[in-house]
């Protein structure tokens, strides 16, 4: 059995705000459409409130018009704006209910090639398990599978699951299994909440998953808090918070009597890292990258110049199933590699920084059940 994660950075569609040359440019955009749509969310807009909301749209170039290079202002019901032709806008909308509207991100296409190189990523590793990190919909993710993922005549993976999250930049977790691997029970966390409110930015989907020797699997998808933008502490303590209730999830997936756990994603930090602890030192999960038949091929790294400090993608295992791992390893064949994109062996058809499958390297574990 060969268990892969994978962020994909989206098949066919991307905010252009992730897609700038450089974060500085891309992150007030986003941390401003962040902001402003909890502020939105509020059921009484105070002055305060209306202050704040004209200062972010301006950030987003929406003070003059609904559209604008990187965001749109979605006005379906009433009206949130009032734009008078001398001047002068103001929110006019008392709160949540005195209006039906949004802000989303604008979105551009993802090239060809990437497309192309993301499926050539997936079908030379093969998975019979595979975690996808940052997919669109399931719509999108089932025409991708369809049309690039086969074997011959034949779809390699029949059994294709997304549960849309939280994150209103259209970038959730899914899964896809080959035939003989169906899915079982699925289970969202998309509503857990603790005493700061909700949980996970995204989801952690728990889809059960049968083999084809009988085995049951329990595989728990996630995309941890990044540190991209807002405050660090904010950042870290929000990642500390889904690390916890991934592990809580793991100790009642085990207690429930599943011996076969899989936990995996990109949880953005690094293995030694305070916000991880309750996941990585506080359960008996371990890690694949700790086997001794591991091949990380001269770098420990998933993401970026895949560098220690760029180790954010994971696999984690029950101790009885990594018990059964044979090897694993970081496969980087679809990754471009530092600024020339050189820093390791690529496709031919990696010929820039645009065209690779992802800036991750997808990460996988092979594992013998008898």
């Amino acid at each position: 059995m060969r268990v892969t994660s994978f962020n994909v950075e989206n098949f066919f569609a991307r905010a252009k705000a992730l897609n700038e040359h450089t974060w500085a440019a891309g992150r007030p955009i986003l941390e401003a459409h962040a902001e402003l749509n909890v502020l939105l969310g509020h059921p009484i807009y105070g002055p305060a409130d209306k202050a704040r909301m004209l200062v972010l749209l301006e950030a987003l170039g929406l003070l003059k018009s609904d559209s604008a290079e990187m965001a749109v202002l979605r006005q379906v019901r009433g009206r949130l704006l009032k734009r008078p032709r001398s001047g002068g806008v103001e929110v006019i909308a008392g709160g949540r209910g005195a209006w039906v509207g949004w802000v989303d991100l604008t979105t551009e296409p993802v090239t060809e090639a990437a497309v192309a190189n993301t499926a050539r990523v997936i079908n030379d590793l093969a998975p019979d398990i595979l975690g996808v990190v940052e997919a669109e919909n399931r719509v999108v993710l089932k025409h991708f599978t369809d049309a690039q993922l086969r074997d011959g005549a034949a779809v390699r993976y029949p059994h294709v699951m997304l549960i849309d999250g939280n994150d209103d930049r259209g970038i959730d977790v899914a899964i896809l299994t080959k035939e003989g691997w169906p899915l079982g029970t699925v289970r969202s966390h998309v509503d857990d909440i603790d005493g700061s409110g909700v949980i996970f930015g995204r989801d952690c989907p728990e889809y059960e998953v049968r083999t084809p020797g009988g085995h049951r699997l329990v595989v728990l998808l996630n995309h941890l808090k990044s540190k991209g933008y807002g405050s660090q502490a904010d950042n870290n303590e929000r990642r500390r918070r889904q690390a916890q209730r991934v592990a809580d999830i793991y100790r009642r997936i085990r207690k429930d009597g599943v011996s076969y756990v899989v936990v995996l994603g990109d949880f953005n930090d690094t293995p030694s890292s305070a916000p991880l602890a309750p996941l990585m030192d506080a359960t008996d999960l371990r890690d694949v990258s700790e086997h001794t038949g591991f091949d990380d091929g001269g770098r420990p790294g998933t993401f970026g110049t895949c560098t220690a400090a760029n180790r954010i993608d994971y696999i984690l295992l029950s101790s009885a199933l990594f018990a059964k791992v044979t090897g694993g390893g970081i496969f980087r064949m679809g990754a471009w590699g530092g600024k020339n994109g050189s820093l390791w062996p690529h496709y031919d058809t990696v010929t820039t920084a645009t065209d690779a499958a992802s800036d991750h390297a997808a990460i996988y574990a092979d594992i013998r059940l008898t």
